[in-house]
């Protein structure tokens, strides 16, 4: 299973839409969108995936309607799901405690985050840590996928 890791699009449909049509030449079964979304016009570009979003510091709670609306998940400010037999969380770090509290429990598999507009991944311990960059306000713009069951990172730059 391969998942693709989004983050701070900030509304920009444009450089999404460039996202989207790399996303569309490859085999991605489920999107996590780690927050700054930005904007209600985002959200409908992910339909032909599952999604799951959480809300970013630019975020407002009526995003939420949005999401449910267009049949995508709605985790609030915080996210966990089980895909491909792999625990994931996954936020926007605005919320600095909480990120490294998930990451220091040990007890997930895989967390994502956004808001430093910087791609990094590594290991602490058992946990792989993703940020993937950004779909706007960075150079390059970026995002990951992520093969679950190998828990290999490519990222990607447009």
């Amino acid at each position: 299973m391969q998942i693709a890791v989004v983050s701070d699009t900030h509304g920009h449909v444009e450089y999404t839409r460039q996202a989207i049509r790399v996303l569309e030449t490859l085999e991605i079964d489920a999107v996590l969108h780690c927050g700054d979304i930005g904007s209600p016009a985002i959200v409908p570009l992910f339909a032909p995936w599952p999604a799951h979003f959480v809300f970013g510091n630019v975020d407002e709670d009526g995003l939420r309607w949005t999401i449910e609306q267009s049949g995508q998940t709605c985790h609030g400010r915080f996210g966990a799901v089980e895909l491909g037999g792999r625990s994931i969380a996954f936020l926007h770090s605005d919320d600095t405690a909480r990120l490294v509290e998930t990451i220091d429990s040990q007890q997930i598999d895989h967390v994502c985050y956004g808001h430093t507009h910087r791609a990094e991944h590594h290991r602490q311990d058992r946990t792989l840590v993703l940020n993937p960059g950004a779909l706007y306000r960075a150079t390059p713009h970026s995002f990951a996928v992520v093969d679950l069951s190998s828990m290999d990172v490519t990222p990607v730059t447009l």
